[in-house]
This record gives C-alpha cells, structure tokens and sequence, in this order.
C-alpha cells in the first residue's frame, strides 16, 4: 500500500543496538536512507554533515562504527533516523547497550530534539530523563498500562501506589 509507505517514511526508528552498517563509513550510515529513497546524494550529503554536527560527530564522518564508543555509534543511528526528516522519532530503550559513562551525550541530543518540538516515543528505563523531558508518561508492568499521566502529576503522587514504588516517590 503506496499511502503506508509514504507514512512509514514519516517515522525515525533509533533501536537499542545501533544497526549500523559496519562496512559503510558514518557519513555513508547517515545518507544511504535518503539515496535510497530518491532523493538527491548531494543534499543528503550536506545534510548528513550537518546532523553529525547536531550530534556532535562530525568529526568523525569518514570513520567506521567500530572505531566509535557506544555512544557515538548511537548519536550516529540517531542522525541517520534523523536524515529521512520524520514526523515523529521512535526510541527502543536508546541507552540501556551503553555503558553508563556514555548515556549522557546520547540523552543531550534526545533532549536537544524535544526542546526543537520533535514528537518522539521514547521507550526506556531512564525514568529521570524521561520525566524531565516528557509531556505524557506511561508507565508499563507486565504488558499493562498502570500510569498514562503528565510528569507533574507523577511527581504530585497522583498515578497510583505502583508507580509510586517503582519512581522511589513512596517514601
């Protein structure tokens, strides 16, 4: 179905374990979604240095993955989703292959893009970082919804005794 397509274009996928291509340089992990999909190898060009940048790699676009960090690889995954101009980001627990010195940079440019107004679904265990960042948070246990409540009601211990437990907010 053309229309599905067309949607699932309008969707950047970031996965918990990068799914870079190995043999492709970073900046060639940043454009082959664009080329693939018809559009121009010189602007996807200009456009992957510019969202290594954002990412702050790009210094490193004619490297390979594996001569990066954790880290560094996820903001690459990152700029890639990025370089397809998507409607809405779609993160599978972003942080949870990283060592725990490494999260923090990846957690800056997830809060860069939802300080820019970029709508994302942000699957994760970083509950900190979720509530500072979030206008809805819904809270999960055993494939049932327990909380689907804004931040400050979370906070304001509002969700239920459950959530309050996992938050450390029951004391």
């Amino acid at each position: 179905n053309p229309q599905i397509r067309r949607g699932v274009q309008r969707i950047g996928m970031v996965f918990q374990n990068f799914n870079l291509f190995p043999h492709r340089t970073i900046l060639d992990n940043v454009t082959l979604a664009p080329r693939y999909h018809d559009r121009d190898r010189v602007i996807s060009e200009q456009r992957a240095y510019a969202l290594l940048d954002k990412v702050g790699l790009l210094a490193h676009a004619h490297k390979y993955p594996h001569q990066l960090s954790g880290g560094q690889q996820q903001r690459v995954a990152i700029a890639r989703a990025l370089a397809m101009d998507p409607q809405i980001m779609l993160f599978d627990e972003p942080t949870s292959a990283l060592d725990p010195e490494l999260v923090g940079d990846v957690l800056k440019v997830i809060s860069d893009l939802a300080k820019e107004g970029m709508t994302m679904l942000i699957v994760t265990h970083e509950m900190d970082f979720a509530m500072s960042i979030s206008d809805r948070v819904i809270f999960m246990e055993n494939g049932v919804v327990q909380a689907d409540a804004g931040p400050q009601t979370i906070r304001a211990g509002q969700a239920g005794e459950r959530v309050m437990q996992f938050m450390g907010l029951d004391k």
